[in-house]
C-alpha cells in the first residue's frame, strides 16, 4: 500500500515535494531518492485497449526533466502522448518513437481509423508507421486549423 501510494504522488508531483506529501497523507517518512528509486525500478504495464480504437490522438512536447543532488543538470526531452476512443487509453513516451508504433499497431484499431494531430511532420509520420492495411482518415486538430487559416486570411470567427 505505502509503495502504491508512493508511486502515485510521484506521478502528481516533483520527488522533492513526494516526501512532504506522504508524510502529510501517511505519517511515514520516505525519502525523496528512495521514491525516485521506487518509480525507476518498478514495472508499468503498458495501457491496453479492450474494444475496437476508434480514433488516435497523437500530440508532442518538451519535458524538463530537473535533476536531483549528485545528477547532471536539468535537460529537456521530446516526448509524445497518444488516446485512444472511445476508451480512453492513453500512453506517452520519451524519445522514443518505435515503441509508441509498436505499442499502437498491438491495439484493436478499427477501420477506418481517425487520426488526429497538429500538422508537425512527426506527427504525421507516426500515423504512416501504422499497420498499412488499417484504413486512416487524417484530421487536423481544430487549434491548428484556425492558426493556419487565420495565417491566409480564410476564417471569420463564429459568432454566438
Amino acid at each position: 500500500m505505502l509503495e502504491r501510494c508512493c508511486l502515485t504522488v510521484s506521478a502528481n508531483s516533483s520527488y522533492r515535494n513526494t516526501t512532504e506529501d506522504i508524510a502529510l497523507l501517511t505519517g511515514l517518512t520516505i525519502s525523496f531518492k528512495t521514491q525516485q528509486t521506487m518509480v525507476q525500478s518498478h514495472e508499468f504495464e503498458e495501457p491496453e485497449a479492450h474494444s475496437l480504437v476508434q480514433e488516435v490522438s497523437i500530440d508532442g512536447g518538451t519535458a524538463r526533466l530537473i535533476p536531483i543532488e549528485g545528477e547532471d543538470s536539468p535537460c529537456w526531452k521530446n516526448y509524445k502522448a497518444v488516446h485512444l476512443a472511445p476508451e480512453g487509453v492513453v500512453g506517452a513516451w520519451i524519445s522514443d518513437n518505435p515503441a509508441l508504433t509498436t505499442w499502437l499497431n498491438k491495439q484493436p484499431l478499427d477501420m477506418p481509423l481517425f487520426c488526429t494531430g497538429d500538422g508537425h511532420d512527426g506527427i504525421w509520420n507516426l500515423f504512416d508507421e501504422i499497420n498499412p492495411a488499417v484504413q486512416r482518415i487524417e484530421i487536423l486538430d481544430w487549434y491548428h486549423l484556425m492558426e493556419n487559416l487565420e495565417k491566409v486570411g480564410g476564417v471569420d470567427e463564429p459568432t454566438v
